[in-house]
Parts: C-alpha cells; structure tokens; sequence
C-alpha cells in the first residue's frame, strides 16, 4: 500500500506534543505502580468505587500496557484509542461514585493534544485548521 508522504513535524511542535503526552503517561505509570504497591489508600479507593481488591492488579497491568502501545510510535494512535478507554472507565467509575471526574478527562484531552501535535499521519486524517473550503449545497 502506498503512503501519502506527511509534511514534517516542527520543533516547536514535536517538543510541545511531547510534553503535552508525557503529562498523561507520567500520571498513568504513577497510578499503575500504586495498584503494584497496592498502599492501603489505593484499597480503599477501590473499594469506594466499588472494585473487589482482586481486580487491582489486573488494571495496573492493563494501565501499563495501554501507556506503552501509547508510548511506542509504531503504534501510538492505537495507544492512544486504548488509553482513551481505559480513562473512559475511570471517568465512568469515579462519576458513579459521586467524586471529581475531571482528571482522567483531561488527561485523555492532553493524551490526544500531545499525539496530534506530534504525529503528522493523525494531522492528516484530523486536518484542523483555520481554513476550511465551503460545502457545495446537496442537489
């Protein structure tokens, strides 16, 4: 199959979306160390939302596996649909439980910020920009 040479990523660019994407990956591979660890805080939490102890193990796995398919360039668009996921069921959790949702949010939004900034083959799909060419009216 034949690929569309991508215009290259800027310094400026590349460096932002780089520090924009180490945010969420930063805060993910802190959280998956916590369910390793497993400190009595992280207990408690999970069972405040609602999760059997059994289950905290199998997510810090889960947690690290999606950041590292996020990580790796080859497959950090994927990466990054998973990480959306896996950040999906904690804003879902945590928005059950009554508490604050914003953070697994954002770090969702900043995830998709550092990727687009950094990865021209998810700019040429996701083309935004200021200008945009008028829709002919149907018929």
């Amino acid at each position: 199959m034949e690929t569309t040479p991508q215009p290259p990523v800027s310094k400026a660019a590349l460096w932002t979306g780089r520090v924009l994407s180490a945010v969420p990956v930063l805060m993910l591979l802190v959280s998956a160390g916590m369910k390793f660890a497993k400190p009595p805080p992280v207990l408690d939490g999970f069972a405040h939302l609602g999760y059997p102890a059994a289950t905290i193990t199998g997510l810090g796995v889960l947690e690290v596996v999606c950041t590292v398919a996020y990580l790796v360039p080859a497959t950090s668009v994927l990466g990054a649909i998973l990480v959306t996921g896996y950040l999906g069921g904690a804003v879902a959790s945590t928005f059950r439980a009554g508490d604050a949702y914003a953070w697994p949010l954002i770090l969702g939004i900043l995830a998709w910020a550092g990727l687009y900034l950094r990865e021209p083959r998810l700019r040429a799909v996701l083309p935004f920009t200021g200008s945009r060419k008028p829709v002919p009216p149907a018929g």
